[in-house]
């Protein structure tokens, strides 16, 4: 189920840089939905989530297979290097399941957060929160401001 890469955009802020793609939606959350067919949905975290995470050491989902779930439904978690954090559901539906290349590659997660990196799979609808890529280009300009000003706050 490979398919090409998406198309991308180029997002520099400071110095956090990334390609986000630009046919998925994107939740508050930091985490990307792609369409793999009609009304199925993969779901993964941004690159900008990863490098708060840090490098990947292990995940797991709560979540059965054909269960329903409800945006924000805490359905797993994610460890990084930096810090432990619940993975939240964005859609309503029917969870598919979790990414099974996560097992033997967890690092896929911060590697190729937007292909081979993908979370888990949902049948159903996204949550009206989830935005476009400029949306979320804004969304992510808002939050390294407040990054950056607390930081000066903080020296």
């Amino acid at each position: 189920m490979d398919a090409a890469p998406p198309k991308k955009l180029y997002y520099k802020r400071s110095h956090f840089v990334t390609h986000l793609p630009v046919d998925y939606l994107y939740s508050p959350s930091h985490l990307w939905l792609g369409q793999e067919e009609s009304g199925l949905w993969r779901v993964g975290l941004t690159k900008f989530a990863t490098r708060m995470l840090g490098d990947m050491v292990d995940c797991g989902f709560e979540a059965k297979p054909d269960s329903p779930v409800n945006s924000g439904q805490i359905i797993g978690w994610v460890e990084g290097f930096k810090a432990i954090s619940d993975v939240y559901c964005v859609l309503d539906g029917i969870f598919s399941g979790a990414n099974p290349g996560l097992k033997q590659n967890i690092t896929a997660i911060s590697d190729d957060p937007y292909r081979t990196g993908w979370l888990y799979e949902v049948s159903g609808r996204p949550d009206a929160k989830c935005v476009d890529v400029q949306a979320y280009k804004e969304m992510l300009d808002q939050t390294i401001d407040r990054i950056l000003e607390k930081q000066k706050t903080d020296e």
